[in-house]
């Protein structure tokens, strides 16, 4: 809740000042040598799964996260918080006591999350918020019961600054240009903790460290500017390790202003780099020729800092760019991860059209995230992100090399011979060659997840980008979302086998492909290979599996309890030859059953709304437009996909128009209708009525 209020910027009413998250705050500090990420390395990308409930960071962490490369995961923060009749997003920046019961699950599904993120590789970052407890009274979500703001489980009224602190007559920030009242005054009314005491500061740390214990790996600090320096280092000293014995990553939210300032922080972790995301937003927003300097532009160092396009208050208050700005949005998060900066975070949260709205909760407690439902803006898994993880991954630290400005909108850079980037700003595709420090050879366009490739001979390539998107290709041919290999592609002994699988699922429940190979875990099914769902509801990965050779394989579900389904057909069969195989498989719909129909509708729409099928099968989603089928525009106006459906059946179908927000828009007339037959290959030419 660091909330310096610059002009211009709004200001909160106390109310909100609950909502830490308007603080733009810092972390806590560590020992200096430890604190601070190992910049662009492997591994370092952070999913900020924004106020997600545990059981759902679970399964993200273990059908998305791990998979995909992402190094950790930041989470809400865990403490108890207010609880009021009328539900808001910032309630939990309002901390009513330090026990481990909140809105987002119990004590032990938190830990039992920080356990499962482990396992599936990913680090686990908490929201700190250690600046202030809560301005309203009342009752939290553990039944803790506050009449008096000055008077909690853990706190009493010498534990917070008063009038000998503060100088303002009602102890709250008037001045936000003047470091005693920063830092010693109430933050919209809410008390205002004494850090300077070592009481304070124990406390503190044994709230830290009660997490530390149960595994978390760091913290992100909110409002840390709004705690002097010097006591965030003095709480950092009495941290105890991870259990994995390394000190615990900080990184502080400190919002840029006349005073304190982000370099202030430096010694006590990472900071929260504000200007890095405005920038973004300038450059996406008019010329993205302007990030050639963005290094000169006042960003912050990157062996300081952390990258972010957005977050929880910055997308509300209209500072930064949000998923409200469509693919503009998803092309600055994908060259976030693409240039070589600092530890970079990519945002997912929900949908809002109002900025105190809470997430999705059942009497207040957040309920499970569901990707498909338009109520969750799930980036983290998008198709193209999933792939700049990898990539990002791939090149590690390879040094920003051939950068190309071909207009305002299109702009290209590689990394020193690991990998090449381009992006297009623009409305419509464009076509240019580049020269992109690359080996001869053909490449996998990561940020289509395969779909396309890049040719590069001479070191140069000519390539056509599609309107607000981007080319990625590195080393590997890599093609791969989910379930790939260590080094992200192929070897001349091995082929990439692209799974796809219509499979509708509950919130909490993720699809798996299991097999008699070795690479498809060898019939175990704790070793199955996760699915990406972000083209729901077919689930797609690819997997490294050996050439000539014969396999049986099938798919399966598993629930955030790991309660396993396996789909009742016969098990299915592929042999793999020299060149890449794509296996499009329907839940329940055997091989020997089953054929496919190619869907080509043309059909216009505005930019943010994406043109579906739906019909009376069950591959079809049954009339659910929750579960109808998801169309590529990669021939816009045609809009097509592939669809495994039932041999000789005949069916009824329509298409459908979903906007940005998941409204649903059915095209004009009766149902169409088909009839398979017991070949294989058949195709629609619909338009849009």
């Amino acid at each position: 809740m660091n909330r310096h209020h610059p002009p211009g910027v709004f200001r909160r009413t106390a109310t909100a000042v609950a909502a830490g998250t308007l603080a733009l705050a810092g972390a806590v500090a560590l020992p200096a040598a430890d604190a601070h990420a190992d910049t662009t390395a492997k591994g370092d990308v952070i999913a900020n799964l924004w106020e997600w409930n545990w059981d759902s960071v679970a399964s993200e962490c273990t059908s998305v996260l791990g998979p995909a490369g992402y190094g950790a995961v930041q989470v809400a923060p865990p403490a108890e918080s207010l609880k009021q009749s009328s539900y808001y997003w910032w309630d939990v920046y309002q901390p009513y006591s330090y026990d481990l019961n909140s809105r987002f699950g119990t004590a032990a599904k938190f830990a039992s999350m920080v356990s499962t993120c482990h396992q599936a590789g990913v680090k686990v970052y908490t929201d700190a918020v250690i600046n202030h407890t809560a301005a309203q009274t009342g009752t939290g979500y553990n039944g803790t019961t506050i009449t008096s703001k000055y008077d909690t489980p853990e706190w009493d009224r010498a534990d917070y600054h008063d009038s000998s602190d503060c100088p303002t007559s009602d102890l709250t920030i008037q001045d936000y240009s003047n470091l005693t009242q920063v830092q010693n005054c109430e933050l919209l009314g809410l008390p205002d903790l004494r850090t300077g005491s070592d009481h304070v500061r124990t406390g503190i740390a044994d709230y830290l460290n009660s997490q530390l214990a149960l595994g978390v790996d760091g913290f992100r600090v909110d409002a840390a500017k709004h705690i002097p320096e010097a006591d965030l280092a003095a709480i950092e000293s009495k941290l105890t390790n991870t259990t994995s014995g390394t000190a615990p990553y900080v990184f502080q939210e400190v919002y840029p202003g006349s005073t304190p300032q982000p370099s202030d922080y430096y010694a006590s972790g990472d900071v929260l780099d504000f200007t890095y995301a405005s920038k973004l937003k300038s450059a996406f927003q008019g010329n993205v020729s302007d990030l050639a300097s963005i290094e000169s532009s006042g960003i912050l160092p990157a062996a300081d800092s952390v990258s972010f396009v957005t977050n929880h208050d910055t997308e509300r208050n209209g500072l930064h760019l949000s998923y409200k700005d469509g693919d503009t949005y998803k092309l600055a998060n994908l060259f976030q991860l693409a240039y070589k900066w600092s530890t970079p975070t990519v945002y997912a949260s929900w949908e809002w059209t109002q900025s105190d709205q809470a997430p999705p909760n059942s009497a207040g407690f957040v309920t499970n995230t569901d990707c498909a439902s338009g109520s969750w803006y799930c980036l983290d898994r998008d198709t193209a992100v999933v792939g700049m993880v990898a990539w990002h991954n791939a090149v590690d630290k390879a040094a920003v090399s051939d950068w190309q400005t071909k207009s305002s909108s299109v702009i290209g850079f590689g990394r020193s011979g690991a990998g090449f980037f381009a992006l297009n700003n623009g409305s419509s595709s464009a076509t240019y060659t580049f020269t992109t420090g690359m080996a001869d050879g053909t490449y996998a366009n990561v940020v289509d997840g395969g779909a396309t490739k890049v040719t590069v001979s001479g070191g140069s390539a000519s390539i056509t980008i599609p309107a607000k998107s981007a080319v990625a290709f590195y080393n590997s041919s890599y093609t791969c979302t989910v379930g790939c290999d260590d080094t992200g592609g192929s070897s001349g002994s091995t082929v990439e086998a692209t799974f796809n699988e219509y499979a509708p699922t509950t919130s909490g429940t993720s699809v798996y492909v299991v097999g008699s190979i070795p690479a498809l875990g060898g019939w175990d099914t704790s070793k199955a290979i996760p699915l990406s769902s972000a083209g729901y509801p077919v689930w797609s990965g690819e997997v490294s599996v050996p050439i000539n050779t014969s396999f049986t394989f099938k798919y399966l579900k598993k629930d955030s309890s790991g309660n396993v389904t396996w789909e009742s057909n016969a098990n299915r069969s592929a042999t793999t030859a020299a060149s890449a195989v794509s296996l499009n498989n329907s839940w329940n719909v055997a091989d020997t059953d089953a054929t496919d129909v190619t869907f080509h509708e043309t059909a216009t729409t505005d930019w943010g709304t994406n043109v579906y099928v739906v019909g009376s099968l069950a591959s079809l989603g049954s009339w659910n437009t929750s579960d109808a089928i998801p169309l590529s525009s990669e021939s816009y106006p045609t809009w097509s996909k592939l669809v495994i459906v039932p041999k000789s059946t005949a069916f009824t179908y329509k298409y459908i128009k979903k906007d940005g927000s998941g409204n649903v828009t059915w095209e004009s007339g009766t149902n169409r209708s088909f009839t398979t037959g017991s070949s294989s290959g058949y195709s629609t030419s619909d338009i849009w009525k």
